[in-house]
């Protein structure tokens, strides 16, 4: 008994002596925080998504300070978080540009075939690592959820029977953190405004018959969004067709003579779907 009860003595002894250090060495070696950026961070949301452009709000507090940012890049802040940066720093910055997050790809369950049945890690990396994807198509969603649960916002859902993300547009702040989780690359951040047509299909396969094969609602490269245009705003990129939204009026004609529906017009389609 006397042994424990020593033990427990020393242990704790020893977790004053450790923390009374620790206290002291953070005081000792702590780097001083101009002021002002402590108010500015104050007032940023917190999320540290990187989607102003730096790795954290500490970060981008420090940047405004020293000039290296202006008031308006927190896009998950919004215009109200802008304002109150700007009244703290006596800066104007102008609009903030909020984006929100668009899948590029309706291949649920229904359109796009498996390869077989999988049975390894649940996850969208694990299913690219080790098997290269789920579907036939190398390019669709693996729809495992990576990017909703990475979501702070609640603003991404899984709809299982689909196997793909859904977006609740009012919610989603364009942090981009559901868009660098992406291991396919299919989510896309574009002004929360935005009007236009786009293409919902990331599949780079030039052939026809290949494309067919593996999703029954993806772009088959038949190039008629691009010889039907009336503005001329379609281009091909690597093989998926690509609207200059400056350009796009929104007439509609890509999505009437896409034969796979391959096409949506963002503010009508895609944003109050």
């Amino acid at each position: 008994m006397s042994i424990v009860l020593i033990t427990a003595v020393f242990a704790l002894i020893l977790a004053f002596v450790l923390g009374t250090a620790l206290g002291f060495f953070r005081a000792f070696f702590a780097v001083p925080q101009d002021p002002l950026a402590g108010r500015i961070r104050n007032v940023l949301p917190g999320a540290n998504c990187g989607a102003c452009g730096f790795p954290g709000c500490d970060n981008y507090a420090a940047a405004i300070v020293a000039g290296n940012a202006g008031v308006t890049s927190c896009s998950v802040g919004g215009p109200s978080v802008a304002e109150k940066i700007a009244a703290i720093t006596g800066i104007s910055g102008g609009a903030v540009l909020q984006t929100v997050t668009v899948l590029a790809c309706q291949g649920s369950s229904a359109h796009a075939a498996l390869k077989g049945e999988y049975t390894g890690l649940a996850t969208c990396r694990g299913a690219k690592l080790s098997a290269g994807g789920t579907k036939l198509c190398a390019w669709g969603c693996l729809g495992f959820g990576d990017c909703v649960k990475m979501c702070k916002f609640g603003a991404l859902t899984l709809a299982r029977e689909k196997r793909l993300p859904v977006v609740e547009y009012a919610k989603c702040t364009g942090c981009r953190l559901c868009i660098n989780e992406c291991p396919q690359g299919l989510l896309r951040g574009i002004p929360k405004d935005q009007k236009g047509a786009m293409t919902l299909c990331s599949n780079r396969n030039p052939v026809k018959q290949m494309v067919m094969k593996t999703c029954r609602i993806a772009c088959i490269k038949c190039g008629l969004c691009v010889k039907n245009c009336p503005q001329q705003c379609i281009n091909l990129d690597d093989h998926i067709p690509v609207v200059d939204l400056v350009k796009c009026t929104s007439c509609g004609t890509c999505v009437e003579k896409c034969p796979t529906k391959a096409f949506k017009i963002i503010e009508r389609d895609v944003f109050k779907t």
